[in-house]
């Protein structure tokens, strides 16, 4: 017997695949940091809209924060509405990065908010509902004393139930192999809305492709800023993958790549990606800056496809795209950025 996720999805036993296209953008609007996620046979998409990456939430008059975005088929997609009742208004006017995790009946939106791009706390939000609305807990995830900045939640559940958030906080210290800046963070979730306090280094920004600015002043300093965000987590075989975007998100340098450990706390490794990002870089005249993933699998039920904002060449916007990963034996790899026609195998009864 089908499941009611088959059954709505036409993905049942005996489905066949049949081939249709695309071409990214797959969404025509702002619409950066995408998260896709799959729930009873349809797909939803959540991110940073144009008035929560300007600061302009205040000024917009929004009383929900964060587009949220509907499809039958990860390709056709249709805007429902927004998705979190805006929290406390000194918490800023910049919401960035959402990404949604069901467990048990509820669903809980990740987040980040802050002033500009100072005093950026993590947050999480709950629903009945994947459209939302979603309610803010009322408590940040991180001590914002203790961690000033922390963006880019992603929750990740491992094969035993066991669910830990990845994140990205500010590190100062530098070494002859470590670089000042942002980067990427594990720890344990004790409940879906409280961390466990045992907060790991994933990776840390080590070569030039990865620096944000340099001479950036920064906590009463100056420094040469490198930055690691974005992180989204797959376990492919027995290893676990943490894709994360690497420089400067208003440039061509922007790219993805990821670490790769054995153990979901880690250690990870990037060693390898000294030459440029390894799964999505620029096309200069075509792609800028592709970056900040998320992870979903495709109609075919089989299919794994990375999803992405990138900009247009006139920099006008950042806005959703898909291509398929690739698992090679050196490591996930992608064909894209693509900006011509694509097929997409698309299962039916």
């Amino acid at each position: 017997m089908m499941t009611q996720s088959e059954a709505r999805s036409g993905l049942g036993p005996q489905a066949n695949a049949e081939n249709t296209t695309y071409t990214n953008p797959i969404y025509p609007h702002y619409f950066a940091d995408p998260f896709v996620w799959q729930h009873q046979g349809i797909y939803y998409a959540i991110g940073t809209g144009p008035a929560e990456a300007a600061g302009e939430v205040e000024e917009a008059g929004q009383r929900r924060v964060f587009p949220l975005l509907r499809s039958d088929n990860l390709i056709n997609w249709e805007f429902v509405q927004n998705a979190l009742v805006r929290p406390d208004p000194s918490l800023g006017n910049n919401f960035w990065a959402p990404e949604v995790a069901y467990c048990d009946g509820t669903f809980y939106l990740y987040y980040s908010a802050g002033h500009e791009d100072k005093n950026h706390q993590l947050r999480v939000a709950t629903s009945q509902d994947p459209l939302g609305a979603y309610q803010d807990v009322g408590e940040p995830l991180l001590d914002p004393q203790s961690c000033p900045f922390a963006i880019d939640p992603h929750a990740f559940r491992d094969d035993d139930g066991q669910w830990y958030l990845f994140y990205a906080q500010d590190f100062l210290d530098t070494n002859e192999t470590t670089r000042a800046g942002t980067a990427l963070m594990v720890d344990r979730l004790e409940s879906m809305t409280k961390l466990a306090g045992e907060g790991k280094v994933v990776l840390r920004a080590r070569s030039d492709w990865q620096r944000f600015l340099t001479d950036r002043p920064m906590y009463g300093g100056i420094y040469d800023w490198h930055t690691l965000e974005g992180p989204c987590v797959r376990k492919y075989g027995d290893r676990y993958y943490c894709f994360y975007s690497g420089g400067r998100w208003e440039t061509d340098s922007y790219g993805v790549d990821y670490g790769v450990a054995d153990h979901v706390m880690g250690p990870y490794s990037d060693v390898g990606n000294e030459a440029g990002p390894r799964v999505l870089r620029s096309h200069p005249g075509y792609v800028l800056g592709p970056g900040h993933n998320s992870i979903t699998v495709g109609p075919d039920s089989e299919t794994d496809y990375i999803v992405y904002h990138a900009w247009d060449t006139g920099m006008q916007a950042r806005r959703m795209c898909i291509d398929p990963i690739n698992w090679t034996t050196e490591g996930p790899r992608c064909p894209g950025p693509t900006w011509t026609p694509q097929s997409i195998a698309i299962s039916s009864k």
